[in-house]
């Protein structure tokens, strides 16, 4: 082969890419005078593209593809992330045109690409293509087109300068978007390399979240000095890999911000594209949900455990969107086992429903529910666990559909309510007097009676013990797993440091004496059980926990260690207490050492108070109390580096799939472990910036109950470690 270009990497490449399929033409063939271009100024190769949307819909009239291709040709107002987005739905769904026939205005759309058959498309490898806009004469390194549409964008440095890195690559196609933006309204995907490192991301990701591809063929990881950028080329850019991708894993995720001066409501959009172990992982997980949705299919597709913080609800979005495609016009079930996390699993999904094709809609009642999931075809409902309770004391839930196209998804699929298992238990009267005796189940069994033919399916960040019969019975066997030491290798996370101030804080000996000898139970009792028992030894410890002189003690450790950390890296902080009581204490208390601190309106004020509360709370707990509405609010503060709420005091809420990546820092006064324990902590593991790290700081001795997750993690066949001493 020639010499293309002085970069031996592009060369690389592009024999890379011409052994899976790319025909390859050399930008200087592009030029006005090929007639691939009328200008300098065309990012799309308009002879090219016309005859793959002929190709495409030999049903439709020249006229109407004519018009299709002045639809798509002149995507150009001055927000490029509305325009690629609009164009991507063009490209996944059609480019919708109008047309009459016999009278009447009929509807259609306009295929972009043969999504079906892959390599029904035309692929090409254009290198140093001249584009010229607005006075802008630049060559990007290599561009894929796929049927004339430039759909992904290489920067390249050398390897031998020492000075081109990747960061560098990336600056260059930050540079690429403000001086020819027309040619970022079709890009799909952007990857950057210096002969060293190769990285894949979105148009409006920042250098953080580019990630490396460790798979060519998604069955073994590239041996560790294998070259990334052929491993990126062969893992992402093979034709039917790019297609799929294209089609199922690439989202423009919807929020909604309030600007703080003007108080206006806007909506902001991301778009995200999946990391290689949230692809790989779906499409087995959407292979063994066809397999086991089958009329002699198990019903049990497995269960796909990715560590906290990888980006799992991402990848349910992504399994949601892509099952919807691949079964007959399912009915997907989404069940939590609590209020909070239903509501942030919800609100993922909401984000990304252009995916889904529809958007979700979540149970508010039982009888809610019951009408959801009566449907013939269809639907993405949310709903907790808890809703599929039988009427009437029963021990069977009526049935509500006996379709064989209805997948329930399980998020942290491992916890002890999705079991099988029958338990005796109280039936009480108004006044909670015991009045008889019935037989529960676990509510998987419930569901079971309720959807008989459906398809389960479990997600986790945090791994199934070895002991636990439950989850494989409800779910099946393991799909995928991505663990910590993965997670922080890919820089998908960071690591989590241990540090313990057990020493700083007084908690008496007959405190740390009923830590152990209840540890048993910390997970299952807490200050609203009703069983006697159980609350006397939980009141007593609490009662020593939250003592005057140590929440005086606790309270100025955290200040002055949070202010210490300040000095050497800006970050927010969560404070994880044991009782609302020690929440409101603790909270009063800090304030006291710094009242600028404290602003009762919610909008302002560097700290607050998030838990739910119960009629019975004493007023100093009461004025905590927010609506859901609130929360949410108080959320996107708290996620908003910018924003002045730099610590939050939380009880149980937030613990479990809240995700603020400029939180660095979690103070933990409450006895935890195992699964609560290790999602707890997962808080501060998330990527931002130049973070180094998240740290824990102990203020109870969870340091035993750590080294105890180490082990049920390591039996489960996972890799790295929750915490690293600081």
């Amino acid at each position: 082969m020639p010499k293309l270009c002085e970069s031996s990497i592009e060369i690389m490449a592009i024999e890379e890419l011409q052994s899976l399929g790319y025909t390859y033409i050399a930008g200087v063939d592009l030029a006005p005078e090929s007639g691939e271009r009328q200008s300098y100024g065309d990012v799309l190769l308009m002879g090219r593209l016309k005859a793959a949307l002929v190709k495409l819909n030999p049903a439709l009239s020249a006229d109407i593809i004519e018009g299709a291709f002045r639809k798509l040709s002149r995507i150009a107002t001055s927000n490029l992330l509305a325009d690629n987005e609009e164009f991507h739905k063009m490209l996944v769904n059609g480019i919708p045109v109008e047309y009459r026939k016999d009278g009447d205005i009929k509807g259609d759309f306009v295929q972009v690409v043969d999504f079906d058959n892959p390599l029904n498309n035309e692929f090409l490898v254009v290198n140093q293509c001249t584009v010229v806009q607005n006075n802008n004469n630049k060559r990007p390194d290599v561009i894929l087109f796929v049927n004339g549409i430039p759909l992904v964008i290489f920067e390249l440095k050398n390897p031998a300068d020492e000075n081109a890195t990747c960061h560098k690559a990336f600056d260059q196609l930050q540079a690429y978007k403000q001086a020819i933006p027309a040619l970022f309204t079709y890009n799909e995907i952007c990857i950057i390399s210096d002969g060293l490192e190769a990285k894949a991301g979105s148009l409006t990701v920042s250098y953080s979240r580019f990630s490396a591809w460790k798979t060519k063929d998604g069955m073994c990881e590239a041996p560790k000095f294998t070259d990334e950028l052929s491993t990126l080329i062969h893992g992402l850019c093979t034709p039917a890999t790019l297609i799929d991708y294209i089609q199922n894993f690439v989202t423009y995720e919807k929020s909604q911000t309030e600007d703080k001066v003007t108080q206006v409501i806007k909506v902001e959009t991301v778009k995200k594209i999946a990391a290689y172990h949230q692809y790989y992982a779906v499409n087995k997980a959407i292979e063994r949900t066809i397999q086991a949705t089958k009329s002699d299919g198990t019903k049990k597709a497995g269960v796909i455990w990715h560590t906290q913080g990888s980006g799992k609800s991402l990848s349910m979005v992504f399994f949601a969107g892509k099952i919807v495609r691949c079964l007959n016009n399912p009915t997907i079930l989404i069940i939590n086992d609590r209020n909070d996390l239903d509501d942030q699993l919800f609100d993922t999904f909401a984000e990304n429903s252009e995916l889904l094709c529809q958007p979700p809609k979540q149970a508010d009642s039982c009888e809610d529910l019951k009408t959801l999931l009566k449907v013939a075809s269809g639907g993405v409902v949310f709903a907790t666990i808890q809703k599929f309770i039988p009427d009437n004391n029963d021990s069977i839930y009526e049935l509500l559909s006996n379709r064989d196209n209805i997948v329930v998804i399980a998020d942290e699929a491992h916890r002890t309510q999705y079991g099988f298992d029958a338990k005796i238990k109280d039936i009480k009267d108004e006044n909670k007097q015991v009045i008889g005796q019935r037989i529960a189940y676990g509510f998987a069994k419930y569901i079971r009676d309720a959807l008989p033919n459906a398809t389960f399916i479990g997600f986790t960040g945090t791994p199934v013990e070895k002991q636990d019969a439950n989850t494989p019975a409800v779910f099946g066997d393991y799909i995928d797993i991505y663990d910590i030491s993965q997670a922080v290798e890919d820089n998908v996370t960071v690591r989590i440091f241990y540090e313990s101030r057990l020493a700083k804080v007084n908690l008496t000996e007959e405190g740390k004496q009923l830590i152990e000898q209840f540890d048993k139970e910390l997970d299952e009792i807490g200050e609203d059980d009703e069983a006697t028992a159980a609350k006397m030894k939980w009141a007593k410890l609490e009662a020593i926990v939250g003592s005057d002189e140590r929440i005086e003690i606790l309270a100025s450790d955290i200040v002055s260690h949070f202010e210490d950390r300040q000095k050497v890296f800006t970050g927010k902080a969560m404070i994880v207490a044991m009782s609302r009581r020690i929440a409101a204490k603790l909270y009063k208390q800090i304030i006291k050492l710094r009242p600028d601190w404290h602003d009762d309106d919610l909008s302002k004020g560097a700290i607050k108070v998030v838990m739910t509360l119960i009629s019975s709370d004493k007023p100093e707990i009461q004025k905590h109390h927010t609506t859901k509405s609130q929360r949410k609010a108080l959320a996107l503060r708290l996620k908003d580096e910018n924003d002045p709420l730099k610590i939050v005091i939380v009880r149980d809420m937030w613990l479990t799939g809240f995700d603020a990546p400029c939180l660095n820092t979690m103070y933990i006064d409450k006895p935890m472990k195992d699964h609560n324990l290790m999602q707890a902590i997962a808080r501060v593991n998330r990527v931002f910036k130049d973070k180094p790290g998240g740290v824990i700081v102990d203020y109870i001795g969870i340091a035993t109950n750590l080294k105890k997750a180490l082990g049920f993690y390591a039996e489960s066949g996972g890799k790295g470690v929750p915490t690293e001493t600081h």
